[in-house]
């Protein structure tokens, strides 16, 4: 059985950023498992611009961004398996996978990294009324058909739900001639970018209908129809406000989960809110020597972000491996008052960085709002802000210097006045 210092679990955008900054950290021992046949993750079926402004200060591709982080790896001669699907990891940091020329391996790593993304709420998850014709596709299949297999899908379109995946479908489709007649969404806020809503729906004329859900999907062999009802409060359909739209296709944009299967088995602390493991504000979850960054830990609407926290798991799991620093004492991060969550969980006051960057999204859309930062019950930030919508991640970066001593409590929250 082959050992390697550190192995990190997905080559996608997290995945190689984090070999590269632990390669350049010191660890030479690095080895990357991608099931796919091809490094770059989903970034290779996103062909429209909008990447790297924070990361390279220009607009790019996804597959530019990603051919310039894969140019690195090979630069830096980072090993990878390409094709290897893992199919367990314990608690020993010891990593099964098979793959077509190997067969089936087994590795023992010194530290993880969990940097698998995340996937699609399939249509099973909907309840939605009716047969299964063709014609239904989840939005990335579609993106991945249209854009990598060169299929048109369809050419009479409603899209379900408008999650950015959903809204950047509208505008490839509608380019490549399709008819998209309306954007769906079952909540009273869009839980997109607000550019894409700009780009790809205003730009086009392209309607959206919040408070909406499809309740009736029509066709036998093929779609031919849905009915879409406007829902109340409770997201419950009004009966009378059903309409009917001739359609072939229905795309569903309603969410993605991060991937973690291979994480549960590890028994680590899961956040019921992200789907994926609380971590420390060194990027490690509670099982030591495991860490987890980009989709897999929770949902980012920038890939940017996922780069900047695969940089900062990367450096961590290589100080891990070269000092064998253990996690001191935590204090829980706390979220209320209109936050969802925050990544991080928690914190480790001795042995933090000057300075660690709070991640999370908010629960509704806010105007005229504070995010104020609480330490042991004093407020210690406020920032002002115009508008707060759960599509768009926040953040917050917390000085050591400016945490009280000792630190009992952290709480992020939102506040009127």
């Amino acid at each position: 059985m082959k050992s390697h210092d550190l192995i990190i679990i997905g080559g996608g955008p997290a995945g190689l950023a984090a070999a590269l900054s632990a390669r350049r950290a010191g660890v030479q021992d690095v080895l990357i498992l991608e099931r796919d046949h091809v490094l770059g993750g989903i970034l290779n079926q996103c062909i429209h611009n909008g990447f790297g402004l924070h990361t390279f200060k220009e607009e790019l591709t996804g597959p530019e961004y990603a051919a310039r982080f894969i140019a690195q790896v090979k630069e830096e001669n980072i090993p990878y398996r390409l094709g290897a699907t893992v199919i367990s990891i314990s608690r020993e940091k010891l990593v099964t996978y098979v793959s077509r020329e190997d067969g089936l391996v087994q590795v023992q790593a010194k530290a993880l990294i969990l940097a698998m993304g995340c996937r699609e709420r399939p249509r099973g998850a909907l309840n939605i009324p009716g047969s299964r014709p063709a014609g239904i596709f989840s939005a990335g299949t579609a993106q991945r058909l249209m854009n990598i297999e060169g299929y048109q899908v369809g050419k009479e379109v409603v899209i379900l739900g408008s999650g950015d995946i959903g809204l950047i479908m509208a505008r490839r489709m509608t380019l490549e001639g399709a008819k998209v007649k309306v954007v769906a969404e079952l909540m009273p806020y869009s839980g997109g970018l607000k550019r894409n809503i700009v780009q790809c729906l205003d730009d086009f004329g392209i309607p959206l209908k919040l408070s909406h859900t499809v309740v009736e999907i029509h066709g036998k062999e093929r779609l031919t129809g849905i009915t879409l009802a406007q829902v109340d409060e409770n997201r419950r359909p009004i009966a009378g406000t059903e309409e009917y739209y001739a359609c072939d296709t229905l795309l569903l944009s309603v969410g993605l989960l991060p991937e973690n299967e291979l994480t549960r088995a590890l028994d680590v602390t899961m956040s019921r809110v992200t789907n994926g493991p609380e971590v420390d504000d060194r990027l490690q979850t509670d099982c030591e020597g495991v860490f987890a960054c980009g989709n897999v830990l929770h949902v980012h609407d920038l890939v940017d972000y996922v780069s900047e926290e695969a940089a900062l798991a990367g450096k961590n799991a290589a100080a891990y491996i070269l000092t064998q620093q253990t996690a001191g004492k935590t204090v829980p991060i706390t979220a209320d008052g209109g936050v969802r969550y925050t990544v991080p969980q928690k914190l480790d006051p001795e042995n933090m960085a000057d300075s660690v960057t709070i991640r999370f999204r908010v629960a509704d859309v806010y105007r005229d709002r504070y995010i104020c930062v609480y330490c042991n019950g004093e407020r210690i930030r406020r920032i002002k802000k115009r508008v707060l919508a759960p599509g768009e991640m926040e953040q917050v970066i917390l000085k050591k210097s400016e945490l009280k001593q000792p630190l009992a409590s952290i709480r992020i929250c939102t506040e009127v006045e």
